[in-house]
């Protein structure tokens, strides 16, 4: 496994914690909202930064479209 898709794994594991959520839900509205591979494209700058960081990326990602501060890495 690839050391994104460990990233990703968590990063899904800790933002549902943080959503009070499943994590099949979490990523079900990921699906939805055809944000997935945008997040897991976005390693090289969430894995860099605090988790919260990502998180209010994420956030943002889901009520605007728009990324809160970080271009994705593609």
């Amino acid at each position: 496994m690839s050391e994104e898709m460990k990233f990703f794994i968590y990063l899904l594991e800790q933002y549902a914690a943080y959503r009070n959520m499943k994590t099949g839900d979490v990523l079900r509205e990921w699906d939805q909202k055809q944000l997935t591979k945008r997040i897991y494209d976005s390693y090289w700058g969430y894995h860099t930064e605090r988790l919260e960081n990502a998180f209010t990326d994420i956030d943002s990602l889901l009520e605007t479209g728009k990324s809160a501060w970080i271009a994705p890495h593609a």
